[in-house]
């Protein structure tokens, strides 16, 4: 509760901070226009996979692996809309990820924010036969590939959302990811319900995730928050053009 009371007090006076210092509210801007993938750069995937449609950012899930941002970020935050068009779906977005995949690998060294459709854990069941716990979904954060975190709601070293808040196949679910210094929190469809800290990465670039089923994503924003204490060591490894 700390950590979420300091990130708003930050978001309340971060705006006046911007006016003194460069006489423009600090403001979202998008990641996504709408039009054409402008600002992102294809990881492991291929040209069929991303397309624009109707204004929606879609990916048809095959092959696996990521689209990733031209920049780094520090500290955010990052609005995002999503819809799974299949039962059981499997996507994410990655923060503070790295830009490449190592050889063998289908993803990066990141930190995820799970999005699954809601009849993941029952169409993918234990060795028993029965549905995986409910934490598989909504939201859960996870360092992924050597990435690592202190998770808030621990299921093993990953942290699950407190809440079921995520909608089923083919309803649009709002994320709102608030990144600062190490820090993670994911609020789903508008109420903050899990959160990680003390990341071993808190800078590098975000990826959206192509993960066997078709997602649609829209409204892709982002709020740059000024930079922390990060060393050169807690930086992703930049990729030069």
């Amino acid at each position: 509760m700390k950590a979420i009371a300091c990130i708003a007090l930050l978001l309340a006076v971060l705006p006046f901070r911007a006016a003194a210092q460069t006489n423009v509210p600090a403001g979202f801007r998008d990641l996504f226009n709408g039009k054409d993938l402008a600002g992102w750069v294809d990881v492991n995937t291929s040209k069929e996979t991303w397309t624009v449609r109707d204004g929606l950012l879609v990916c048809t899930g095959k092959p696996i692996g990521v689209m990733r941002s031209e920049k780094q970020y520090e500290n955010f935050i990052l609005h995002i809309e999503w819809r799974h068009m299949q039962a059981g779906g499997n996507s994410g977005v990655f923060i503070w990820s790295e830009g490449a995949v190592p050889a063998g690998r289908n993803l990066p060294k990141g930190m995820e924010v799970q999005m699954l459709e809601l009849q993941w854990p029952i169409l993918n069941p234990e060795k028993d036969g029965k549905p995986r716990p409910i934490g598989y979904v909504s939201g859960e954060l996870f360092g992924a590939n050597g990435l690592q975190t202190t998770p808030d709601n621990p299921r093993g070293s990953r942290s699950q959302s407190v809440e079921l808040r995520c909608k089923g196949k083919g309803e649009w679910n709002t994320y709102d990811v608030v990144a600062v210094d190490g820090v993670v929190k994911l609020a789903i469809n508008g109420k903050f319900v899990n959160g990680v800290s003390k990341a071993s990465v808190k800078k590098g670039y975000l990826c959206l995730e192509s993960e066997g089923s078709e997602i649609h994503f829209r409204n892709i924003r982002i709020l740059e928050l000024p930079p922390g204490s990060t060393t050169p060591e807690q930086i992703a490894p930049e990729i030069k053009k």
